[in-house]
This record gives structure tokens, C-alpha cells and sequence, in this order.
């Protein structure tokens, strides 16, 4: 292929080559994997085919063919560190692969892989040297392998000087401990003028200067079990080929780049980001341009991750998120960028890559105001990050070296690193940085502890939902033993059903019998009971059993296949085995079902009113409210919220059936139907139709029809999170009782007010504005009485005669309460004025709140600091504060403590040495 090739071409070259060879092409996967809870991201291009390999899903196509988005941030692929130094190492990347499901195996693998590379692709055999497994000395079953070997041989008329054998960690795949597992043989190519084969296995150069492994063929032939304590390997009676191959490594390569950076996949986002700091790209490994790097890596990241719906947050994935886009901005802040900017760079990203993935043109408004919003509060967190930096290194003592060398002692504690990181996101590469330019240490051992500690904290945490997920897995023995593959829901068509119980779960074991007053866990082979899911909360209800009675406080689906009611032992027993009748709270489904349509209807109204980015990020939907998450970037105005209100109302009053189809997942695409964010979706899905334009993939319980709803009443409106709001609402009977409440309350106040209910809000205004001019008229007498004493400007010459002698001058600690910082500050600046070279402190305690005021004449400002002395002053009222050399302030809640405060003040002053600053 000539150099000029694009990215898009190289990768459709590839699906269109395994396509003309038999292979279906298999749209990439979302980078949150639907149905695999061991991983974050995405990482390869087989996690959509993982249940095919180990034989709990079949497709339709023996051979498949992919370009998966991916992600490699922690765990075995943590690249985040290497992102940007080197030319190789990506967070987000394209992995273009072929599949056999039991088809095709090593020949047909190789020939496709040095077919496409060499012929059609047209690169070098010179430049290449192939890999195989070559065995495993710890373990005789592990032999070299051979057919491999014999393969590549015959196909590329290479000698054995290159087709090298490698070892486990190199050239041999397994999925785990136990399951498929197999040699895999890698492609590697040379970057350089003179192909050196003799430096094969050194790590190229950071410019990507060597030999680069550009395509992994992984055969799958046997399956480890475990056996007597020991891994015993079977072979596969179809065994199966995985292959992957970076696209950014194989662009670069046809495009004559050393560096995936320099391809047309990254170097716009590169250069988007060097006319933003307003400095040239050079492709060294400047500091400048290695932030350029990442900066340009992690916005792929972060469109791609937001158009999926993970938005920047404190856990899980949205962490991540979080982090890395945190550390593109603080290598902006390095290049000297001091406005917001990654959603520019995101913005290009969409450009770039939108015609291939068309999600992140579905949603660029939303990646825009995500990133936008995470930058500016994460420069506000910086802003805050360096106050309280300012304020622990302040207590650092002693003073640098001259030199500005660090001094030991002089050293961050690692548990304020961790607070900065921990609360604040404050980069600990951050905190050094700064710490190295003030000449000080910093205690990463004492930060690794802290952290360490935490994740400890967060992996205990886990061990109580894994005991309890075992005896759920245990039920779902139960019910296949009796014949229950999945326990089958028949609440859709009715409200009370039988059924014949299956499972009985009490604490944390599988039992027999319940009797009265057993709190249990009940497994039926089928049930009319919702189970909490989709937003939707669980039913209650009540099972009768010929000898017992339960009540039922909530329905769990805590495996797939598993519905489990919750339950009370009203009276009798119960057995395993029993028939019994189950029914649900009727009035509470209703509730639920009229607030659970509300949702569809107010997620399409939104959509109508702030844009079709405002899509749902979840919800919460009960039979006393409901509660929506929905993306937007800021507060809906009061005249947006009667809109939607208007809109949700208008469908209600149209009657419309709601309709409900269960149809395969792409035919309810075809039809428009919106599928949410966080939903896992199988190929059949249940479409839920209310109108035209409000059709969705939902597996809940609704409302007939739109009429049943009733009214619908937004009751609040707030933020959640960066770039996620949120709605509470009610409907029907609550919307009613809410609209009632809210009558009672008009109507109380206008009695208490002496007004009626339509001159309210003038009465209120009135009331408003007379006590804003009393409260200023009272702070007027308190500043008075303060400043001038009980003689008419006596005061302050009467506090003079309190001031005590210190080094170089004198000190004064007065107490003045109920009145407000600006009056502390006056008196405390005319007690400084009168007294002539002096430390003066005045407290006061206002609104169940300590205030301290401290200043220092020009005189002594280089022997005492007003910012030094507060903070020891205020700390022992549990507070802080800082300012600066002349003047601080500070605050605490110990109001009891201010008299302790005020002697403390004078210790601080006594105590100290006069030729050093406090």
C-alpha cells in the first residue's frame, strides 16, 4: 500500500481482505463490556467472543472478522505511566482481528496473516521475523511448537535465524488459571534504516527505533482443568484461532512512521495541541512534546469513554476516566495552557474518528460540555490543592538551604500527599513537582502506605457480597436440580399466579423449611413479582402456602436467571417443594408502573427541550416517586422545566396505548428504539412504544395506557455529578397529594403574613426588605458600641491598657462578640494604629461561629506573621485560616474555646524568637 494510505483505508483494507475470505464482519463492541464483570474496559479485540471460545454462546458465523476500540489502562496492561514517552504505548487503541470458532486452524491462520501483510499490504518480508512457542521446560505437555514452526517455514521460506522460539510469558495464552489456553506466534517488524536482526528482543528505542511486535496469532487448542489440586491440559476437539493486530502499529508501519504519534490517527490531535499552547511539535522526548502525546492520547480516551455514558467520577471506571483526563489537563497546565482546552482536542477527536464510529457524532455536545466542565472543576481543585500545599508546607520547618537544596525534615508527610490525591485529585506528580521548586522532599514510601491502605479497605470491603453471591449461586443449583433453568416472570400478564418453591435461603445457607417469624430468601419456578432491575424497585406482596403465609418487603435479581423474594414468616412453614399462590401489592405496582412510563415520557421531553444529548444515565423508579439521571451540562431554567412538564402532560392527556413487542435487538434499532447507556441488551429485547417519537428498549411494567398516569409534577431538579443532573417527579395520586401540600403551605403563610394566597409573594417581599434594614441598622449600632465603648470613643483607649510587653513591642488579645468580620477588622487595625509597633488579635464568636483577626505592624512584620500566628490561634478552636504578613483572618467552630484561643495568643508570641518568622 503506498504511504500516502489512511488509517480508515488500512482498516478497511483489513475487514474487506477477511471478508472476501469468509469472515463476517462484526461491529466493535461497547468499551464497557456488556456481560463480563471481571473487566473495566474492553482490552482486546475477543471479549465480545469470550463465551463463544469456552462454549456458553454460539454465533451464527464460524469466522469473524473486527476493528475493537480499546482500552489498557490497569491491571497487566498498565501503559498509563509509558503514554507519550514512548511511541508505542496508548491508553485508547483500535485492535483489528480475525476469529475461527472451531473452523479454520494454525495453516489458513498463518497464510491469511503473511498474505495480507506482504501481498496486499505490501510490507517487507525482509523487515519481519516471526515468533512461536518455544515450549516449556517446567512442563513436559508444553512442548515447542512444531506445526507452527513447520507452517511459517513453508509459507515465508524463512530459516530458523527468523522464526525464534520464545518461552510462556512471551508466546503462550490463557484466558486464566483454568479454560482455553494455547501457543500464540507474533509478527514483528523492524523500524530502522538497517534491519538488524542480531537486536531482536532489545526494547526499541523511545522514538520506536527497532523491533515491534505488530500482530498476535493465538491458537487455542487446549483446555486447562483442574484435577486433584494439579492443571491438567486437554485438548480442544475444535480448536479455535484469535488474532489481533494494533491498528496504530500497522498504520505506522504503511505510512513510514516511526511513531504511532506521527500517523494520521494521532498527529492532528498532536498538532491541535501544540497551536494551543502556541509551541511547535518537534517529535523529540521533550517534556513539551511528550505532553503533547498525552495530551492527544487521553482525549481519545475520554470522547470515546463519554460517548459510552461513563462520565469523570470517584469510583469504578468513571475514576479512571477522571484520572486520565486530570492528567492530560495537568500536562496542559505544563505546557502553559491556562484555560480550559480538552474539549477542543476531544472535539477533533469526533472529527477524526466519527465517521467510523458514529457514537461520538451522536454525542458531541455531550463530550464537549463533559470534558469542558471536568477541567474547569479540576482547575479550581487545583487552585484549592495548592492553599492547602501552601498551608502543610508551612508547618515544614526548618528553612531550605541557601542553595534552595532540600534539608532533611524538610519533607511533605505522605499522608498529606494522599489527602491532596484522595479528596482533592491533586496529582502527587503535582506535589513533587512543586515541592522539587521549594527546594523540598516529599514522602512517596509514607504515600504508597496510605494508599495501599485504602485499597485494602476497598478489597475487604468486597468480602461480604462474595459470600453472599455464593449462596445465590447455590439457589441456582437448586432450581435446575428442579428443573428450573431460569425462573420464568409472568408479571406482565397478571398481578397473582402459582407456582411451586424451589430454593429457601435464611441468612447464608440453602435450608428446607422456614417457620414463622424466619426472615428468608424465596426461590419459585415462576412469579408475578418484579424484580428490582432497570431503575425499577423491586414488589412486595404476599405467597400463600397451604401451611404458612409470607409477606414479601422486595424482590431481588441477584443472578441472571434468579428472582429471589425477600421475605417474612408470617405464620406456619413453609417447605421446599411447596405449591404455592404468590401476589404482589397491586396498588404499589400501579404507582409504579404510571411513574415507570413518566420516565420514557420524560426522557423524550428533555430530549425535546435541552437536546438529544440529554439521554438517561439512570434512574430510580418507585411507587412514591421517580427519579431521572440524564447528561447535561448545566441547571435546567425554571422556564425549561414548565416546558418539559407541558410536553409529559400534553402526551398524558392523549390517551395513547402504551405498547409493548418483543422483536430481535437489530430489528429494534431499525425502528429508532433508544437503548440506554448502562442497559445490557441480549438479541431479543422488549420494545416499549408510546408514541412515534418515544419508543425504547425496556424491560420493565407499565401503565395500559398514557391516561393511566395521571398528572405529572417535577418536584426538584439538581446536580449529581460532572455533566449528570437530576429530576425527581411524581405522578398520579402522589402528584395530587404533592400539589395539596403545596396549597396547605401557600395558604399558612399568607394566614401568618396577614395576607391572601395571590399578594403572597409582594407581602413576603415586603417583610424581606424591612428586615434587611433592621439587620443593617443593628450591625451599625454593634460596630458603634464595639469601636467606641460604653463613653462615646472611650473603647479602644480601654482595651489599649490591656496590651502586655514582647519583644520589640507589645501584644494585645481582645474579645468583641456579636459582630461582624469587617468591624473585627477595623478595631483590630486602630488597636495596631494606637498602640504603634505590636501584634494585635481580635475574636469574637457570631453566629455560633469564632472569628480571629490578627495584625502586625510594618515594624515587626519580619519578625512576626499574621498568616503564622492565626493559624496557631485558630487551631485551638478546631479551625484554620492564613493571610498575609500585615493581616489574616480565621475561623473555627470550639466556640468555647475562644477564651483559650486569646491566651494562646500570647504563649505563641511569647514563645517565640523574635529574629525568626513564625
Amino acid at each position: 500500500m503506498p504511504s500516502n494510505t489512511t488509517s480508515s483505508e488500512v482498516r478497511a483494507a483489513f475487514l474487506d481482505y477477511f471478508r472476501t475470505h469468509g469472515h463476517e464482519v462484526v461491529p466493535s463492541s461497547p468499551l464497557v463490556p456488556r456481560s463480563d464483570p471481571t473487566l473495566m474496559f474492553t482490552n482486546a479485540g475477543m471479549v465480545q467472543f469470550k463465551d463463544v471460545f469456552v462454549g456458553k454462546e454460539t454465533r451464527s458465523c464460524r469466522r469473524a472478522t473486527s476493528s475493537q476500540k480499546c482500552i489498557r489502562i490497569s491491571g497487566k496492561h498498565n501503559d498509563l505511566e509509558n503514554v507519550g514517552v514512548t511511541a508505542r504505548h496508548h491508553t485508547f487503541f483500535e485492535m483489528l482481528g480475525n476469529f475461527s470458532f472451531g473452523d479454520y486452524f494454525k495453516a489458513d491462520a498463518i497464510a491469511f496473516a503473511w498474505e495480507l501483510l506482504t501481498r496486499e499490504f505490501g510490507v517487507p518480508e525482509d523487515r519481519l521475523v516471526i515468533t512461536v512457542f518455544g515450549g516449556d521446560a517446567s512442563d513436559p505437555a508444553l512442548g515447542p511448537d512444531e506445526e507452527a514452526r513447520a507452517i511459517w517455514k513453508k509459507v515465508t521460506g524463512f530459516g530458523d535465524e527468523r522464526i525464534l522460539g520464545l518461552g510462556m510469558k512471551d508466546n503462550f495464552w490463557q484466558m486464566g488459571e483454568t479454560g482455553p489456553c494455547g501457543p500464540c506466534s507474533e509478527i514483528h517488524y523492524f523500524h530502522g534504516e538497517r534491519v538488524d536482526v542480531g537486536a531482536f528482543g532489545d526494547e526499541p528505542t523511545a522514538g520506536g527505533l527497532g523491533w515491534t511486535e505488530i500482530w498476535n496469532l493465538v491458537f487455542m487448542q487446549f483446555d486447562r482443568r483442574e484435577d486433584n489440586g494439579k492443571y491438567v491440559l486437554h485438548r480442544l476437539p475444535k480448536p479455535s484461532v484469535d488474532t489481533g493486530m494494533g491498528l496504530e502499529r500497522v498504520t505506522s508501519v504503511l505510512q513510514g512512521k516511526t511513531s504511532n504519534y506521527d500517523t494520521d490517527l494521532l498527529r492532528p490531535l498532536v498538532d491541535k495541541a501544540a497551536a494551543i499552547c502556541g509551541k511547535k511539535y518537534g517529535g523529540t522526548q521533550a517534556d513539551d512534546d511528550t505532553s503533547m502525546r498525552v495530551i492527544a492520547d487521553h482525549a481519545r480516551t475520554a470522547a470515546f469513554l463519554i460517548a459510552e455514558g461513563v462520565f469523570p467520577d470517584r469510583a469504578g471506571r468513571e475514576y479512571v476516566l477522571r484520572r486520565v483526563m486530570r492528567r492530560a489537563v495537568r500536562h496542559g497546565h505544563r505546557l502553559g495552557i491556562l484555560r480550559p482546552f480538552l474539549h477542543e482536542i476531544a472535539l477533533e477527536v469526533v472529527g477524526q474518528m466519527g465517521d467510523a464510529y458514529p457514537e461520538l457524532v451522536a454525542r458531541k455536545d455531550l463530550i464537549a460540555s463533559v470534558t469542558e466542565q471536568e477541567e474547569v472543576r479540576f482547575r479550581e481543585t487545583i487552585d484549592r490543592g495548592l492553599k492547602i500545599l501552601d498551608e502543610e508546607i508551612a508547618l515544614l520547618a526548618p528553612e531550605p538551604r541557601e542553595d534552595g537544596s532540600a534539608v532533611a525534615g524538610r519533607r511533605i508527610p505522605g499522608a498529606a500527599v494522599f489527602k491532596l490525591y484522595d479528596t482533592f485529585g491533586f496529582p502527587p506528580d503535582l506535589t513533587q513537582v512543586i515541592a522539587e521548586e521549594r527546594g523540598l522532599a516529599v514522602d512517596m514510601v509514607g504515600y504508597e502506605k496510605a494508599l495501599s491502605e485504602q485499597r485494602a479497605r476497598s478489597e475487604h470491603s468486597k468480602v461480604g457480597d462474595e459470600a453472599v453471591e455464593a449462596v445465590w449461586q447455590e439457589s441456582m443449583g437448586a432450581a435446575r436440580a428442579a428443573g428450573v433453568e431460569s425462573v420464568r416472570f409472568t408479571g406482565y400478564e397478571r398481578e397473582q399466579s402459582d407456582g411451586k418453591i424451589v430454593a429457601i435461603v435464611k441468612g447464608s445457607l440453602l435450608v428446607d423449611r422456614a417457620e414463622a417469624g424466619d426472615v428468608v430468601g424465596i426461590v419459585t419456578d415462576s412469579t408475578p413479582f418484579y424484580g428490582e432491575a432497570g431503575g425499577q424497585v423491586g414488589d412486595r406482596g404476599v405467597i400463600r402456602a397451604g401451611r404458612g403465609t409470607l409477606d414479601v418487603t422486595d424482590t431481588q435479581k441477584p443472578v441472571t436467571g434468579l428472582v429471589v423474594h425477600l421475605a417474612r414468616v408470617r405464620e406456619g412453614f413453609v417447605t421446599r417443594g411447596d405449591a404455592v399462590e404468590l401476589e404482589i401489592d397491586h396498588e404499589r405496582r400501579g404507582a409504579t408502573r404510571r411513574n415507570h412510563s413518566a420516565t420514557h415520557l420524560l426522557h423524550w421531553a428533555l430530549r425535546k427541550v435541552l437536546g438529544e444529548q440529554a439521554t438517561q444515565k439512570g434512574s430510580l423508579v418507585g411507587p412514591d416517586r421517580l427519579r431521572f439521571d440524564f447528561s447535561h451540562g448545566r441547571a435546567v431554567a425554571v422556564e425549561q422545566l414548565l416546558a418539559i412538564e407541558d410536553l409529559v402532560n400534553g402526551k398524558i392527556l392523549t390517551n395513547a396505548p402504551v405498547e409493548t413487542e418483543v422483536v430481535p435487538v437489530d430489528v429494534a434499532r431499525a425502528r429508532g428504539a433508544m437503548a440506554i447507556f448502562e442497559e445490557k441488551y441480549g438479541d431479543v429485547v422488549r420494545v416499549l412504544t408510546m408514541s412515534r417519537d418515544s419508543v425504547e428498549l425496556c424491560g420493565g411494567t407499565h401503565a395500559r395506557a398514557l391516561g393511566d398516569i395521571g398528572l405529572f409534577k417535577i418536584v426538584s431538579e439538581a446536580g449529581v455529578a460532572a455533566g449528570v443532573r437530576r429530576i425527581e417527579a411524581v405522578t398520579g395520586l402522589n402528584a395530587l397529594a404533592y400539589v395539596r401540600e403545596l396549597e396547605t403551605v401557600v395558604k399558612v403563610a399568607a394566614h401568618a403574613v396577614r395576607s391572601g394566597t395571590s399578594d403572597l409573594p409582594e407581602k413576603i417581599e415586603k417583610i424581606i426588605e424591612k428586615e434587611r434594614a433592621l439587620e443593617k441598622e443593628i450591625a451599625l449600632l454593634k460596630r458603634k458600641l464595639a469601636l467606641g465603648g460604653s463613653h462615646g470613643g472611650g473603647g479602644v483607649d480601654e482595651h489599649l491598657q490591656s496590651a502586655r510587653e514582647i519583644p520589640f513591642g507589645k501584644a494585645l488579645a481582645v474579645r468583641i462578640d456579636d459582630s461582624d468580620a469587617g468591624t473585627l477588622r477595623e478595631l483590630a487595625d486602630r488597636l495596631r494604629d494606637k498602640l504603634g509597633d505590636c501584634v494585635v488579635l481580635v475574636g469574637g464568636v457570631s453566629a455560633d461561629k469564632v472569628q480571629l483577626v490578627v495584625t502586625v505592624s510594618k515594624s515587626l512584620i519580619g519578625r512576626y506573621k499574621a498568616g503564622d500566628v492565626v493559624k496557631q490561634v485558630a487551631d485551638v478552636v478546631g479551625g484554620s485560616g492564613g493571610g498575609r504578613p500585615d493581616m489574616a483572618q480565621a475561623g473555627g467552630a470550639l466556640v468555647g474555646k475562644i477564651d483559650d484561643a486569646l491566651a494562646r495568643f500570647y504563649v505563641v508570641l511569647g514563645n517565640a524568637a523574635p529574629s525568626v518568622a513564625l
